[in-house]
């Protein structure tokens, strides 16, 4: 079955089906329901909320730019989705092809500008290759360890006519080989080297990353910690692929984990490690990571396998698949000498959140904070920019969520800096009915690199006061409610209301102007120096 269409309209057709210079798109977008579109302010913003949507939704999100400013506009969302494993597909216009290397008008070579950024990416050349294409780079961005890739259109194959035909079910791309499957009997014999490490431990930790979230291998890993009594660490972009309150549970470690938490890593004798990247952030000066303890690393990448932290066994694969695996390995255990220990260095925090924020997409130094304190019970409720750290990806982001998960409460959580950078998106959030609401940390400063300043450059605060606009007459500016919030005890009501009330809202949560995230390690530290209070 097939049918003439032009560029443009297999571009819409592709991306409805299973499975400037971008004019004849949206030409082709009009007087059809089976794609939906979102205008937003910026294109920055677009690639952040189809990140945010990829996220949510386990499903590749789709942002689409023109030739030039607005493709490269681009950039920092896909990189942003890149560190992140998250699949987006960006389809970019191009200046027609007789044009290409002239220095057209808002020519920009944006595969070369996306290279380092994306999984894959393409220049369309005939119009005949579109749909699949299109198609190839939607499996690549799922396929393995997900993430962004990029489809650059030119004028004139949007406008060219080919024959369309429809994907059959179960479509793969186009065959080409782009990762070695792991040999099966290697598996099964680092599964059972594994298992015998596990046994014989006496100071287990189990560390999850983003990859359990992706591969939807929560009950799994909540079985191999019950399995084995091995406490359970979330990296940043880990938290909430186990349960917060769960007794098992420990909390975040790095730069700003828990003390006891890092002790704890630096005493262990045994960490697994599940779909994480031993980033820096979580291992500090990697010469001084867990002395003590022999490294398994289970992840989807066999790249990412020892390039951080030397390992003692590691297994490429699913994460999912693998612990179910491991599961059948492994022998019941309580470790509760180990766990007593642990528990013998926990603070009580004094600090707690109010009110239903679930999913939350946040960012900057209340990044932190809320990584550290808010309890996230269900999966993948919690949704940040984490290897990037991109400021603006808050708000954005959640709009993506929304769109993924329309029946959930959405909140974006973003400091002063971060929600200026992307407030335009209000605007987005009014005309598209998009159910948002937004929490800002107004401290007056770009508090994170404040902090740094005030730790490191003798509290020469260059650069760090900003200035803010009155939020609450900003949200009436856009026609939605707004509540600022300069006590504790207002917290809970003005959470409440914004819950309460249909559509975007937002609240300003006014805080101490040098307030300081705690626990903190030096960068390029030990994860053994934790500073918990200001320098002198």
């Amino acid at each position: 079955m097939s049918e003439l269409l032009t560029g443009a309209q297999i571009l819409r057709r592709t991306l409805a089906d299973p499975g400037g210079a971008i004019m004849p798109f949206y030409d082709a977008l009009h007087g059809q329901d089976a794609v939906r579109h979102i205008l937003v302010r910026h294109e920055q913003a677009a690639a952040h909320a189809a990140d945010g949507y990829a996220r949510a939704g386990n499903r590749v999100g789709v942002c689409v730019a023109t030739s030039g400013p607005g493709a490269t506009n681009l950039v920092t969302g896909l990189a942003a989705a890149h560190m992140d494993g998250s699949p987006v597909l960006a389809i970019t216009g191009q200046v027609a092809r007789p044009m290409l290397g002239r220095d057209a008008f808002q020519e920009t070579d944006v595969v070369g500008v996306t290279m380092p950024v994306t999984k894959h990416n393409v220049l369309v050349r005939d119009v005949a290759d579109l749909a699949d294409d299109v198609r190839e780079a939607m499996a690549i961005a799922m396929e393995g360890r997900p993430g962004p890739v990029l489809v650059d259109v030119p004028k004139d194959v949007q406008n060219q006519k080919a024959e369309y035909k429809v994907s059959g079910p179960g479509f793969q791309g186009l065959g080409k080989p782009r990762h070695l499957k792991p040999d099966t009997q290697d598996v099964e014999n680092a599964i059972q080297q594994a298992a015998h490490l596990i046994a014989e431990a006496e100071r287990p930790l189990l560390m999850i990353g983003r990859g359990v979230i992706v591969s939807g291998a929560y009950a799994e890993v909540r079985r191999l910690a019950e399995r084995t009594g091995m406490p359970v660490i979330t990296t940043l972009l880990g938290i909430s692929g186990f349960p917060q309150e769960h007794p098992l549970h420990l909390g975040m470690p790095g730069m700003h984990g828990e003390v006891h938490i890092n002790k704890a890593i630096q005493t262990a004798d045994l960490i697994v490690g599940i779909g994480l990247r031993f980033d820096d952030r979580v291992t500090g000066n990697t010469a001084t990571f867990a002395p003590r303890a022999k490294i398994v690393h289970i992840d989807i990448e066999a790249a990412a396998i020892g390039r951080t932290v030397g390992v003692a066994v590691g297994i490429v694969g699913d994460a999912r698949s693998v612990v179910q695996r491991l599961l059948a390995a492994v022998e019941p255990r309580n470790c509760m000498a180990w766990r007593t220990e642990i528990g013998g260095l926990m603070r009580q925090r004094e600090e707690s959140f109010a009110g239903g924020l679930s999913p939350d997409v946040i960012l900057g130094q209340h990044q932190m904070w809320i990584a550290q304190r808010y309890p996230f019970q269900r999966p993948n409720t919690h949704i940040t920019s984490g290897g990037l750290g991109a400021m603006g990806f808050a708000v954005p982001a959640a709009m993506g969520v929304h769109l993924a998960r329309p029946d959930e409460p959405v909140w974006a959580l973003s400091g002063d800096g971060g929600f200026q950078m992307n407030m335009a998106e209000i605007a987005t959030m009014v005309q598209e009915g998009l159910e948002v609401k937004l929490a800002i940390f107004n401290n007056g400063y770009l508090g994170m690199v404040r902090q740094w300043q005030q730790f490191f450059h003798g509290g020469r605060y260059s650069s760090t006061p900003i200035w803010s606009p009155d939020y609450v007459k900003l949200a009436a500016a856009y026609g939605i409610p707004g509540w600022r919030v300069d006590h504790a005890s207002q917290v809970e009501d003005a959470l409440r209301r914004a819950n309460e009330t249909p559509g975007p809202a937002l609240v300003e949560l006014v805080i101490e102007q040098e307030a300081n995230v705690f626990p903190m390690i030096v960068p390029g530290g030990s994860l053994s120096e934790p500073l918990e209070a200001a320098p002198a």
